[in-house]
This record gives C-alpha cells, structure tokens and sequence, in this order.
C-alpha cells in the first residue's frame, strides 16, 4: 500500500497541494483525475520524491520498486530494443558480470538467477511490448537519437513496462500513442500485477484500466471506488449534498447574524450575542460548486454549401515526386458528414487530412471542392508555434485586421477567452488552454469543413465533453484524427482506414475495429454490403439526430442558466426574510406575505425547469430527440 498523509506543496507561492491524503490499496489501478492545472503532476513529482513537500508523510513498503514515465525524451544512441532492455537493471548487471566473470561457480549462479528472473527471454518479451507500441522490427534497431520525441517516449514508456516494477505511476502515457497503441496499452495494464496510480484523461482508458478514481480538486483529493463512469455518478450525488448542506449553512449563518446585529447591544443578551459570534467564526464557509465558465467551445455556423464539399477521384498524394504516401484514394465528403481517420501512426492520416485541407495537392488523379468552402484545419503544431509573448487578443486581431475590436473579442469569447482572460499572455496559460485557442484562430472565418488532428491532446475529461458538445451542435462537416474512443464514438459516424498505402471505408463500428486490432474477436476486417444510397440515408439520418441533439444541448444549458437565476432569486428572498435591513431591490420593503407568494413561485418554476432538464438529459443519454 501506497500512503501519503496531509501533503501539502507551495510553488512560486501558489498552493498546490493543501493536506492532501490518500490510500492507494495494493495492487489497486488508480486514475488521478483533476482539471487541467490543478496539480496532477506536482503529486506525482512529489510522491516520486523530486519535489519536497512543505509538510506531510509519504509511505511506501520497504523494498518496493517504483516506475515512473519521466517527461523527457530518452537520447542516446542505442537501439529502441537495447534501452528497453537496459531498462531492466538488475538483469543488464548479471549479463555485465556474465560477460566478465571466469569463475565457474559465480558463473552457475548467475545463469540460475537469469533463468528466475526470465532473462534468457527478456528479448522477446521487450521485442512484443515495442511491437505494442507501434515499433515493427526495423524500427526496434534503429538508434534513439533517429527517432522523433514522440517515440522516444513510446520507448521510455516500454522501458517502464519491461521493468515489471511494483508500482508504476504513469503520467499521461497515452499522449504519444495513436489509437491503435493505446488499445494495446489498456490491455497491457489490465493485465499488469503492479499497482499504478495513472494520469489520463481518457475516459475509455480510465473505465477499462481503473478500479479507484483519485479526483484532485482545489489541493485536495478524494479516493472513489470504480472506474471514471462510476466516479462521475458518485461526484454528481456529492455534489448535490455539498450544495445542499452550503444552503442550510447559508440559511444557518443568516439566522445566526440576524440575531447578533438585533441582541449584542442589549446587556441582557449580550453574553448570547457573543456565543452566537463565536460560533459564526468557527463556521468555514462550503465552497459553492460552480460551472466553469472556460469550459467554452462554441463554433460559429457558416452558409450552407450544395454537396458534395469535397470530392476525391483516384488520387494520390505525397511529398517526394515519384513516390506518393497514399494513391487510390476515392473519397467524398458531405455538409453533413462526421468522419473518424483510423489507422497507425506513419500510414498517412495526416498526409490526407492535408489534402482535404488544401495544403498538399494531388500528384495523380483530382479533387474538387466549392471554391466558397473554408476549412479550419487543426493540428498540435499550430499549439507549439503560438507566440509566448502574445496574448490571445494579439493572435485573433492578426488574423482578423480589419474586423472591429468588439468582433475579435466576441469570437474569442465562444472559447472561453472573455475580459481579462483575452489579454494574458500565451506563456502563463495552460496547454488545454492553448488547445482552446488554436480552435478559436482556426475557425475565426466560420470554416464549412473542420479538420482536427490529434484535437484533445492537453484537454482534460470535463473539456474534451464540451469539445463533443460543441462539435455535437456545429453545422458542418467534421474530420477527426483521435487517439480518445470516447471522443471518436462520440462524434464520428462514419469510419474511413488509412493503411496500405490508401484510405477505405470501414464499415464496421469502432468496436469492431478495436476487436480487429487487438485480434479478440472478429480476425478479418468486417465486411456489410451496403449500397451508395444506404450509406448515404444512414449519414443523413446521423446528422438529423446530431442536429436535434444539438439543440437539446443548447435547451439543456439555457435551462440550466434559468435553474441558476431562479435559486439565486430565492436566496435573495430568503435573505430579505430573515435579515430585512439588509435587503437589497426589488425585495426590500415588501410584506412577508408578498415575500413568501414571490418565493413559492419561483421554487414551481424550479420544479418544472428541473423536470424538462431530467427530461432532456435522458433524451440525449438514450441517443434520442423529442
């Protein structure tokens, strides 16, 4: 077991972590949840003994083996295969002291100690964890400093797995990876002994992998039993306590202060008046559970355009002349179409995804499109080139010069980005934020085509659910590039297979894609015969649903606006009744009888809003419309 007790953490004289306890069971897979900033890798950092808590105790088992994913990039220049190997220290010594040793005996017993610890197969068990990965063979001897960042990590994160430690604590392991790996990964520590305390935003990987939810909030955390959709229901009936009991606490503290500011002067009841003050003081204020307002993507509705938006006619497509990356490619994209890229890293995805974008052109065959349609095109490197000494106000005023200053301002506040928040400088916000702020530049023209590639890396799970909202509700056409299944089901209706040098339909679900890629069920890629016109009333019916969906979403969230106004009406009345001096218009001055008729209005209001919310929500959660 795993303890750390009343840890606190103080950086650049911000709290980070305030008396934070927990528990890990062992052999327990914990996913640490939090949003985006609230100190996810400072516990860890912390528990992994590189930052020094202010104050607190942290417990491991003697003799335990920790692993954690550094976030740097391994360098050097052995193999992928050869640092995966080395990972394993305690087998690499013995294999040293093999090499060297002439005495018989020490020789004996270093084989016996291999065969104990599997050395003899360590080869082949660190070969099929690269393959895991993505690495195929050729690519397994290749030295690191040839790699890419993002595989390095892939070979720092197989280095952590090969080493079997007793506990492994993983901070994002899946942002590197593509679909297909981090489908092997869940499987992987599913079947892993060690236990793990896991950083992810990914819902599928924390639902499928986790048995405990620990949700940092605030510097606090709390341990929750089952995986995230259970953690969510749990947090939901949490909440729905807290503001209760902050009501009556609220209720309680007017009370309490209505009877001292009317007794403390009477010397009589001054000795209550005083109790009654003691007992304000000691009251800690309950922290009202409050919407996040940056939790914000709204994409703005372009003119509709005839279809198709895009057509592909036997192209192909590359970047050095003669030898193209995809051919064969016949494609067509609809108003209405929400399109998922499948496929490994490396087979092309975004390579096409450039192509529809306009940003590479076909070296055989054509494609046409409407010269009117606009594409806001996506990719993490738009994130990494924003400039740090700008503020978000900056990039949107570049790409807009001659749009009035209350445009620029009214399109960064789709995203989240309103009042003072527009003027922060890019280096002080976090890469969720950035994230957000790339999807504002890029649809700043209300683009008819949005293509998002690899959309909710930095976006933790609250953000990436308004992502899916907000894409749930725009008009046009969507291409998404994702390693999240949750946000890939959730969004995409249509399912086309980069591989093999083209890209195909697939016509099966995303499950039986993840069932193909693992080789747990089906082995050969599903085959429904449909006719053009099938697939076409199936697209269009998903976008009729998406459509109604889309405005219970917005009903839902104008429903929840009007339950927030009519609460705070009822708080107000509330505090007029019991302190009248203290009210404020358009209450003050009115008869109890008045007072209580306005208050008993406002709570059948409540009810009734409350009942068409629950109506709505469960319309959506049934995949329905009314």
């Amino acid at each position: 077991m795993i303890q750390f007790a009343d840890l606190t953490v103080r950086l650049g004289g911000h709290m980070i972590l305030d008396r934070a306890s927990a528990a890990l069971p062992p052999g327990s897979r914990v996913g640490l949840v939090g949003r985006n900033g609230a100190g996810k890798s400072t516990l860890m950092r912390t528990l992994m003994g590189e930052i020094e808590p202010d104050s607190g105790s942290i417990l491991v088992p003697t003799n335990t083996c920790v692993g954690y994913l550094e976030q740097d990039a391994l360098a050097g220049n052995g193999s992928a295969l050869e640092t995966v190997l080395a990972a394993d220290r305690e087998r690499a010594r013995l294999m040293r002291d093999a090499d060297t040793t002439s005495d018989p005996q020490v020789l004996a017993e270093i084989q016996e100690r291999l065969l104990a610890i599997g050395g003899q197969s360590a080869p082949s068990r660190a070969a099929r964890i690269l393959a895991g990965l993505g690495f195929d063979q050729a690519s397994q001897s290749q030295p690191l400093d040839s790699l890419s960042g993002g595989w390095r990590m892939r070979v720092a994160l197989a280095g952590l797995l090969f080493s079997d430690p007793d506990v492994l604590l993983l901070d994002e392991p899946s942002n590197h990876l593509d679909l297909e790996a981090t489908l092997w990964l869940e499987d992987f520590l599913r079947s892993c002994r060690a236990t793990m305390l896991i950083v992810s935003h990914e819902r599928d990987l924390l639902n499928r992998v986790a048995d405990h939810i620990l949700h940092l909030d605030h510097g606090t955390v709390t341990l929750y039993r089952g995986n995230y959709d259970s953690f969510e229901k749990q947090r939901a009936e949490r909440d729905i306590h807290v503001a209760a009991w902050r009501d009556r606490q609220l209720a309680e503290r007017v009370r309490l202060q209505s009877f001292v500011d009317r007794w403390r002067v009477k010397s009589h009841t001054a000795s209550q008046a005083q109790s009654r003050m003691k007992a304000l003081a000691r009251m800690e204020p309950i922290v009202a559970q409050l919407e996040d307002p940056t939790l914000t993507f709204d994409f703005p509705d372009s003119e509709h355009l005839k279809s198709p938006l895009i057509a592909v006619d036997n192209a192909a497509v590359g970047y050095v002349p003669g030898n193209p990356v995809l051919r064969r490619l016949n494609l067509r994209i609809d108003p209405e179409d929400r399109i998922a890229l499948l496929g490994r890293n490396g087979n092309g995805k975004t390579t096409l995804a450039r192509l529809l974008a306009g940003q590479l052109d076909p070296v055989e065959g054509t494609i046409t499109a409407p010269s009117k349609m606009r594409v806001g095109y996506f990719t993490q490197y738009q994130v990494e080139e924003l400039d740090h000494d700008a503020t978000p106000l900056d990039h949107m005023a570049r790409l807009l010069p001659d749009a009035p200053p209350k445009v620029v301002r009214a399109h960064l506040g789709r995203f989240g980005f309103s009042g003072d928040k527009a003027t922060i400088r890019i280096d002080l916000l976090s890469g969720g934020e950035r994230a957000r702020l790339a999807l504002a530049l890029i649809t700043r023209d209300a683009p008819h085509l949005l293509i998002l590639d690899e959309p909710t890396n930095h976006l933790d799970v609250d953000t990436r659910e308004a992502l899916v909202q907000a894409l749930a509700a725009f008009t046009g056409a969507v291409i998404i590039v994702s390693h999240d299944r949750h946000v890939l089901q959730a969004t995409a209706d249509r399912l086309v297979l980069v591989e093999a040098g083209t890209a195909k339909p697939f016509d099966g679900t995303l499950d039986d894609y993840t069932a193909l890629v693992l080789g747990s069920g089906k082995t050969e890629r599903p085959q429904v015969a449909q006719s053009a016109s099938d697939r076409k009333g199936r697209r269009r019916a998903a976008a009729d649903l998406r459509q109604r969906q889309g405005e219970l979403r917005k009903r839902i969230q104008q429903t929840e606006k009007l339950i927030a106004r009519l609460e705070s009406r009822c708080r107000e009345i509330d505090r007029t009744m019991f302190v009248p001096a203290a009210a404020d218009p358009p209450y003050a001055g009115k008869p109890m009888g008045e007072l209580l008729q306005l208050r008993a209005n406002f709570a059948a209001q409540i009810k009734d809003a409350e009942a068409q919310w629950l109506l709505d929500c469960e319309a959506i959660e049934s995949g329905e419309a009314m």
